[in-house]
């Protein structure tokens, strides 16, 4: 009699739907690219990040097969000249989301392993200090008349 009710408590356990809570508290939205013309060997991801939880987070590093190396950057102003830095961590804090965009903090790709191309995807995955890591897909976007041209600094940076 007790092996038959461990046997239906397993069965049943088996059987019954897991409700799985979406408990992500950072969320990617919208990452995209700029597609990269064939002699570029460096591109860059931007996204915004939201965190919905209640306490702060950092995104402390990102990583994929995109590029021999994902860092991650921002643009500083030395001496009357933007330059691009790497940099340690992005705070993400509830309520303020973190921008990442062209001219200010992104994921820097460094050593395409082929052309960003625009309509397709490529995937990242972003690792945060407190929730972990975090896959997105970034969609890689066409250029627009001029684009390309202002973002000179990428391609002197290589792989470490």
């Amino acid at each position: 009699m007790n092996i038959k009710l461990s046997a239906l408590g397993l069965l049943l356990a088996l059987s019954t739907p897991v409700l799985a809570a979406d408990t992500a508290t950072i969320k990617a939205e919208e990452p995209w690219a700029r597609e990269s013309p064939p002699t570029v060997t460096n591109g860059a991801a931007y996204m915004t990040l939201v965190n919905t939880g209640k306490e702060a987070d950092r995104l402390v590093g990102a990583s994929g097969e995109v590029s021999a190396t994902v860092e991650l950057h921002t643009h500083l102003m030395e001496g009357g000249v933007m330059k691009m830095r790497p940099i340690k961590a992005i705070e993400v804090n509830p309520g303020e989301p973190a921008v990442l965009k062209p001219g200010g903090l992104h994921i820097m790709l460094i050593g395409l392993k082929k052309p960003l191309v625009a309509d397709q995807t490529f995937p990242l995955r972003l690792r945060f200090e407190k929730a972990g890591e975090i896959p997105v897909d970034v969609m890689v976007r066409k250029m627009g008349p001029g684009e390309g041209a202002e973002q000179p600094h990428h391609k002197d940076h290589k792989a470490q």
